[in-house]
């Protein structure tokens, strides 16, 4: 199936939101969870600078610098998910299993991310909150995505094509 130019900047479109939306999830998860258990996030979004630009890790502004780094990789997310994912469930009427593809998508990515990719790069990071809670995180963005998706799906359906 080829992809017009339009369907192809839509298709980037929901990625983005999609991206940012998931994002912004994971960073409200990570600080309710810090909230409710008294645990320190700010070595969190500095852990996101030490993995990406170490050398901007003791910068008193790098959790900052951390949440736009997260937000940059979660619409680089987005948006790998708009291209792959969201294809792929539209075949065959697919459609209905779109949510569950996109939430295995994420616990791959996961799964990479903390037992291949982060011990390689920074160890340390994998220590600062419980697996489940990362891997949660990681499920709400997916979650998040997929409605994302679903919503805009659901507002092609509404919307009169053509001229």
């Amino acid at each position: 199936m080829r992809t017009t130019g339009s369907s192809f900047a839509e298709a980037l479109g929901v990625g983005a939101v999609a991206g940012v939306v998931g994002g912004l999830g994971e960073i409200g998860w990570i600080t309710l969870y810090g909230a409710a258990t008294g645990a320190q996030t700010g070595p969190v979004a500095r852990g996101i600078v030490s993995s990406v630009i170490p050398g901007l890790a003791a910068s008193s502004w790098s959790p900052w610098l951390g949440i736009l780094i997260h937000l940059g990789l979660a619409i680089a997310l987005g948006l790998s998910l708009a291209l792959m994912v969201r294809p792929l469930a539209r075949r065959g009427g697919a459609r209905h299993f779109e949510s569950g593809l996109v939430m295995f998508a994420l616990a791959a990515v996961w799964v990479v991310n903390f037992f291949a990719v982060l011990p390689l790069i920074n160890p340390g990071f994998i220590h600062l909150l419980p697996y489940g809670v990362t891997l949660l995180s990681k499920l709400l963005f997916g979650l998040s995505a997929a409605t994302v998706f679903r919503a805009y799906r659901m507002r092609q359906l509404q919307v009169p094509h053509g001229g």
